[in-house]
Parts: structure tokens; sequence; C-alpha cells
């Protein structure tokens, strides 16, 4: 057992799966000597050399269509996006080539590329460095999309997405990075496309990912003094999305609070709201809430704070909910 930030459970997930694997490449801008912006390729160039750790040129569509040809020769490549907003480069050679050539051929070229996402706000830094995209990758066939929340999954996820034949996009909370937890490395990891019950409850429930799922916990804690007992849901898992154990507590709770950051519209978490009223249409007590990042940009960083779901922005739905 060992206490590891999500950034360090990261660097030994890409470790443990370099050792295991000899085709595991890690490649992106900064990757190699500097580690990565955020420090989480730290040591690994030293360590694997600079064939298997590369540093690229500032060219993310570049680096996508490299990671392509790789895979089309038997590596496992793992992508870095330095920051969540400079994928836009490289999203056609994700949607156009990435996520369609284990299709186009019928099965016969597989696609085993990771594209590692910084995202989220949080971090005090402006727009094409605190967005939220995740929707724009969960909406392209093809794609596996996925988002961690914690140092635990964050070890065991980014090995379960290179193991994969399919590409995955992979969502690093950054503002996350530096939180610690005891980290199990023997353990039976959860299956990577599956999403759990983060905190058990009967009154309400509550369900979010990545950067947001610690908020959930907190505003769960927060609402106990008022006599509510929320279970919280990570949903892990964007696309394809795992809706079972939604499902689930919301017939039992009857009531459900979507938290995410990325602006509502059009959102993963419209798409949960959309499912559940679906599916648990006679169980709903309330209607379900979305708490979210707004319909603009993103703002400045001294105005993030009013941007970002909070816990207060959480205690309220939580409490409009309860009042129906």
């Amino acid at each position: 057992m060992a206490v590891l930030t999500m950034a360090k459970a990261i660097n030994d997930g890409l470790r443990a799966a370099m050792e295991r694997d000899p085709k595991v490449l890690v490649m992106g801008e900064d990757v190699g000597k500097l580690g990565g912006v955020f420090r989480v390729t730290d040591g690994l160039q030293k360590d694997f050399g600079e064939q298997r750790v590369l540093d690229t040129p500032l060219a993310e569509s570049g680096i996508i269509g490299t990671a392509v040809g790789l895979a089309i020769r038997g590596f496992r490549p793992v992508c870095e996006i330095q920051f969540d907003g400079f994928v836009f480069p490289g999203y056609d050679q994700i949607v156009s080539q990435l996520a369609k050539l284990h299709f186009r051929s019928q099965g016969k070229v597989p696609m085993p590329v990771v594209v590692r996402i910084p995202f989220g706000g949080g971090i005090g830094a402006v727009e094409h460095h605190s967005e939220s995209p995740e929707a724009l990758f969960a909406h392209v066939a093809g794609l596996k999309v996925v988002a961690c929340s914690n140092p635990v999954d964050a070890y065991w996820m980014i090995q379960q997405a290179i193991a994969s034949d399919d590409p995955v996009i992979f969502f690093e909370p950054k503002r996350r990075y530096w939180e610690k937890a005891e980290v199990d490395v023997t353990a039976e990891p959860q299956p990577l496309h599956t999403s759990r019950v983060a905190r058990p409850g009967s009154s309400l429930s509550i369900a979010g990912y990545g950067p947001v799922l610690k908020t959930c916990l907190d505003a769960a804690e927060a609402a106990v003094a008022d006599g509510h007992d929320i279970e919280v849901i990570d949903l892990r898992t964007l696309s394809p999305l795992d809706l079972g154990p939604v499902f689930d507590s919301v017939r039992r709770t009857g009531r459900l609070v979507v938290v995410a950051e990325a602006p509502s519209e059009t959102s993963v978490a419209a798409e949960v709201c959309a499912r559940v009223q679906q599916e648990c249409f006679h169980s709903l007590e309330a209607p379900v809430l979305r708490v979210t990042g707004f319909d603009t940009p993103y703002p400045p960083s001294k105005c993030e704070e009013d941007y970002l779901p909070d816990l207060d922005r959480v205690l309220d739905a939580v409490d409009r909910s309860m009042g129906w």
C-alpha cells in the first residue's frame, strides 16, 4: 500500500504498462526531459529511453497522426495533450482516423491508442487551459472515453486503457493531480467501463465524474447536518456510459442531481438526465437536476470560482430536489 498523488499514480501506472509491454510508447510535448508540464511523465524517459518516451513538436495533429501509424505497426502509443484546449488541432485525426480505422478495417486493424487530456478548471489558468470538452469525444462512435477522479482509479484505469485495442480518450482532472490516497497496487481493479458507488445513501442520489467527484462527496457530508443521507456515484466511464448503478440508486432514492464542470446543454450530464428520466420515470419523486458550468467560454481566472460547480451550488440543488 502506497500513498500517491494522482499525478504519481498515473506515472506509476504508465511505468507498469511500459515494463509489461515494450510496445507501449509515451509521446507528447515536453513529456521526456521535462516530464510534462504537470510532471506526470517525470523520470520515464530517463528509465525507458528516448525511443520509448518521445518529445514531440508542438503539433497535436502530428502527434495523433503519428500514433495512428504506430498503432498500425503494432505499437501502443500513449499521447499526452498538454492542456484540454490544445487538443483541437488533432481533433480531425482523432475523429476521422483514430476512431474509424478499427471499424473501417472490419476489425483487422486495432487502434490501441490512449490520448491523455488534463481537463477542467480550478488551477487559475485561462481559456484553452481549463476546459471540459469530453462531450465532443463521447459523441464519436469508435472512441472510448473515461475520466478518473482519484489516485486509485488513475493508477488502474490508465493501465486498462493502454491494454484496450480500441482508442481511449483518458481525461485527467488537473486540479486533483496533487491530492493523495492510499493505492494498493496488488488489488483487483474494477473493470474500466463501469461506474461505482463512491458513497452509499438512501435519500437522494448525486452522479458526477472527474474533478467534481470530490465536490459531490463534500456535499454529501455537509448534507448530513440537514438530515439527508446522500448516495454519490462516480460515473468513471463517459462512453460507453454505465448507468446501471445510477438507475438502481434512483429507484431507491427517487431523486437525482447530476454534477459536471462542462457546460450544461448537449452534455454528458444532459445524457445522464435524459436516460434516467426515460428508465426511472415512475420512481422519480422530483425532476432530475443539473449543476454544471455555464454555457459560456471559460472565464478569466479571477472569475472561475463563480463558474465552477461548488459546494453551495450542489447543496442548493439538493435542497430544491428534496423540496418537491
